[in-house]
């Protein structure tokens, strides 16, 4: 037996009633986690940058190679480092902020000041790396990719501060309103018994 076509029509819009609510589900998980994924981010791709730049394969003896030899002019070892430092400051900020601190309190100054400290940090970084250095030694494009990226991370932590300090503060006056509603209705409800009572003695 085959399927009518009404049949099909309701598995249809069965499907894309679906799909409308998985893409609801996962951009309200995006919005509402925007904090804790852009840290997390921030903490992975550009070691996974400097990994892939990397020759070697990576590991512990490779990365205490790296320590061993850092130098600030031709290392690349502390971008990712000060990538991971700075999620983890950021991290560490919003999860002990409740929604008044996340609203006007240190989460969005810390997070600024973490992000235009490593901006300034990666601009001298790069402006030694790649006009500073002998003229033997070529840039390669994972090497800019790494530069780029932590430019952008560093703004998206911004962004991602802003909004999420929007979004605290709206809900503060949507509950200060809701809570004045209440006071309200609360200090104006015992009236109209007494006004009922004064009728009925009339």
């Amino acid at each position: 037996m085959g399927f009518s076509k009404e049949d099909a029509s309701r598995r249809i819009l069965r499907a894309l009633k679906t799909l409308f609510f998985l893409i609801t589900m996962l951009a309200s998980l995006l919005l509402f986690s925007a904090p804790l994924l852009l840290v997390i981010a921030d903490a992975l791709l550009p070691s996974a940058l400097f990994s892939a730049i990397s020759p070697s394969s990576p590991s512990l003896q490779t990365l205490s190679s790296h320590f061993h030899h850092y130098d600030f002019r031709c290392s690349l070892l502390d971008i990712p480092l000060l990538s991971i430092i700075r999620s983890f400051v950021i991290f560490c900020v919003y999860s002990s902020c409740d929604g008044p601190r996340l609203s006007r309190g240190p989460y969005l100054g810390v997070t600024t000041a973490c992000s235009v400290l490593s901006v300034i940090f990666v601009s001298v970084k790069a402006a030694v790396y790649l006009f500073g250095g002998s003229g033997g030694r070529t840039v390669r494009a994972s090497e800019i990719a790494l530069f780029m990226c932590s430019y952008a991370l560093a703004a998206g932590h911004i962004v991602v501060a802003h909004r999420t300090s929007c979004r605290e503060r709206r809900k503060l006056l949507v509950y200060k309103i809701d809570i004045e509603a209440i006071s309200a209705c609360q200090n104006g409800h015992p009236r109209y018994p007494k006004i009922l009572r004064e009728e009925r003695v009339k």
